[in-house]
């Protein structure tokens, strides 16, 4: 779900708290909420970024982290109406299909979607298909593949490890990139309230709000883009 030093292909050194929550070594920090991983996406990332309710054919999400999949299984589940989604994730350290097996019997309510998920990451499949979106999974530093990368985003989950511990994925540079793959309109959300990440997503062009957060998280980010003035180069 992160970054930095070690190759990109390797997959995440492991924990399990509970024996089902994924905790990793390398940042110290759980893969989901540990009040309830389901609801925190729900809470944090759909409804920060007023989805369902946006969902149209073609609507296009990206994702920082795609960590236990569990976002991109929430986002399938919440998709009711007509129209095909896409998603996007970048992530660094992809998680070996028997550990987010593991970890994902905590949401027994997501076992047939995470079924389909599941078969597919196992084959070593990285471009998904579920009956109403297709999802493609870049492996690697997203300091390196979301510059490189050459398409724009409706919404954007940003779904790193805490800033205090996987700065590398937070840094001005990379959430300036966040903005240019962006479309108009776009917006974003994140569980972290941090100041400098605050700071860092307005002066790349997003209008930035603090709004209640998850559980005991007082706070979390969201913000948007103009849908009519151009992006900072």
């Amino acid at each position: 779900m992160a970054t930095p030093d070690q190759p990109p292909t390797l997959p995440p050194d492991l924990d399990w708290r509970d024996e089902v929550i994924p905790v990793s070594r390398k940042f110290d920090d759980p893969y989901f909420s540990l009040a309830g991983g389901l609801d925190e996406t729900r809470h944090v990332f759909l409804a920060g970024n007023r989805l369902p309710e946006r969902f149209r054919d073609g609507f296009h999400i990206a994702e920082l982290g795609f960590g236990t999949g569990l976002n991109l299984l929430a986002t399938v589940q919440a998709h009711r109406g007509p129209g095909h989604l896409r998603f996007t994730s970048f992530e660094a350290y992809p998680m070996p299909a028997p550990d987010m097996r593991r970890a994902l019997q905590a949401f027994p309510e997501l076992a047939e979607i995470a079924g389909v998920l599941l078969d597919q990451w196992a084959s070593g499949a990285t471009v998904l298909h579920f009956p109403n979106l297709t999802a493609q999974v870049i492996i690697g530093d997203a300091r390196q593949t979301l510059p490189a990368w050459g398409q724009k985003a409706d919404a954007w989950f940003l779904d790193g490890f805490s800033p205090a511990k996987n700065p590398e994925l937070w840094t001005p540079d990379l959430l300036h990139h966040v903005a240019r793959h962006a479309a108009p309109g776009g917006t974003f959300a994140t569980y972290t309230a941090a100041g400098h990440v605050r700071r860092a997503l307005a002066e790349a062009g997003f209008s930035v709000t603090r709004v209640p957060g998850f559980g005991r998280k007082r706070h979390m980010t969201v913000g948007e883009l103009s849908p009519s003035e151009p992006q900072r180069p």
